[in-house]
């Protein structure tokens, strides 16, 4: 029974294609989540990355929602997107960092991110 190297390769080869495939089908993908009132609802990409908030002016002055105007309402989904991106971006900085200090900096592997 022996190996074939040439077969092995092109199956590696053919696993990093299909990962790389399904990162970017993760990546464009969007998936809503909604508060029980549906007064705030917050969009990821398929790979759990922010992407953005939407607030209804019933979530930021229940009792008198029409005194909250649309520029309020612009100015918090903005701030809160910048601090969540800013975090995404922070945790994704240390993934990486933790990862490369368990492969002993290895290269990175095709289709495979961290």
């Amino acid at each position: 029974m022996g190996l074939n190297l040439g077969n092995l390769m092109k199956k590696v080869q053919d696993v990093q294609k299909k990962a790389s495939e399904a990162q970017a089908k993760l990546a464009a993908m969007e998936v809503i989540g909604e508060s029980a009132n549906g007064g705030v609802k917050v969009t990821l990409d398929g790979q759990g990355k922010f992407k953005s908030i939407k607030l209804s002016a019933e979530v930021i002055n229940p009792e008198n929602p029409s005194a909250v105007d649309s520029d309020t309402v612009e100015m918090l989904e903005d701030i809160i997107s910048a601090a969540m991106k800013e975090a995404t971006e922070k945790a994704s900085k240390e993934m990486e960092s933790s990862m490369k200090a368990i492969t002993g900096g290895m290269p990175n592997i095709p289709g495979l991110k961290f």
